[in-house]
């Protein structure tokens, strides 16, 4: 499918994909409804959310939901997340709305929290990736939240990067990645969270956590322990495959020990980026400071990718601890050591 035409609207020099560009806090309604209409009519349009930018078919439409996996290069037995505008959607996507899920989407929505419930007939099978339920939730973002109450349909959006790759968090990761593979980039800025949302299995009477994410398990009452399914989660969106590995390998270096891990690998020929709340010294560098896991989570994929645009060879990441949101940041840091 072509890229469609938008007024107002620029190709970057990078790729096909139209690029438009809107106040993050204000968004434009007439470039809004004009990115709506593209996604009406079976195109693909990345758009921000608090998360990372997320890249948009909708989802009752099964040949535009064919192309995202196309444009990522993502398995199809990978089920995608679908984004609807309010807590009332969330009825004409499920079968059966439970107890436990009505309450989280009162608590959390909008917000980076997916439910995933049994699927309401209808849905095709891509967009479920061949599963019997789906997995839904509302953005946080005034952006992603006028589109879509703009197309007035569900949409479905995985991140909007190619499969593997470290999530996007800028219009410029989007267009790096997928310029000349979709239609329409919406800028909205930097997402501010940075990681994932938390998918949530909401069917039971305790929400079972199937992927790490910005909303924490002490948010939702669980204990530190308390037992999700992970990487065997048949039914959560980013947990089958290798993800956010960039180019260049990944250590992951103890809370201090950072710079002087960074510095050994730099004096034996390594060209060397760090992730840490200090800089090393020497010729390694430093790619990104932060105070707390939360800062962490914000620079995170911009710093893998900044990582690869220098040419590094290898990224020291200082670890943070493993608790609230230290938990998702230190998940996606594994896999992408593990990539």
């Amino acid at each position: 499918m072509p890229a469609p035409t938008i007024a107002g609207v620029s190709s970057p020099p990078t790729g096909g994909a139209r690029l438009l560009r809107v106040d993050p806090l204000s968004p434009d309604r007439a470039a809004i409804s004009e990115a709506a209409a593209v996604l009406r009519s079976g195109g693909l349009v990345a758009f921000p959310t608090e998360t990372v930018y997320g890249l948009g078919a909708r989802a009752d439409d099964a040949a535009a939901v064919t192309r995202v996996f196309a444009a990522k290069g993502r398995p199809a037995d990978n089920p995608l997340i679908v984004h609807v505008a309010g807590v009332d959607d969330l009825g004409r996507l499920a079968a059966a709305l439970p107890p436990l899920a009505i309450e989280l989407a009162t608590r959390f929505w909008p917000g980076p929290l997916t439910l995933v419930v049994d699927a309401a007939p209808g849905i095709p099978e891509v967009t479920v990736g061949g599963l019997s339920t789906v997995a839904v939730r509302v953005p946080a973002h005034p952006v992603a939240l006028a589109l879509l109450a703009a197309a007035g349909v569900p949409v479905a959006a995985p991140s909007a990067n190619r499969s593997g790759r470290p999530s996007p968090t800028a219009a410029a990761h989007v267009i790096a990645d997928l310029g000349d593979r979709i239609d329409v980039v919406v800028d909205g800025g930097p997402c501010r969270v940075g990681v994932e949302s938390t998918v949530v299995d909401a069917r039971a009477a305790v929400p079972v956590v199937l992927r790490e994410g910005a909303v924490s398990r002490e948010q939702l009452g669980l204990p530190d322990g308390d037992p999700g399914a992970g990487e065997d989660a048949a039914g959560s969106p980013g947990t089958r495959h290798r993800h956010y590995a960039p180019r260049c390998a990944v250590e992951i270096a103890p809370p201090g020990g950072g710079p002087a891990r960074a510095d050994a690998l730099a004096r034996v020929g390594r060209k060397v980026g760090l992730v840490a709340p200090v800089p090393a010294g020497g010729d390694v560098l430093h790619l990104a400071a932060y105070a707390d896991a939360r800062e962490l989570a914000t620079a995170l994929y911009g710093a893998l990718r900044s990582a690869e645009e220098a040419g590094m060879d290898v990224v020291v990441i200082e670890s943070v601890e493993p608790v609230g949101l230290g938990r998702a940041v230190m998940d996606r840091i594994r896999r992408a050591a593990a990539g």
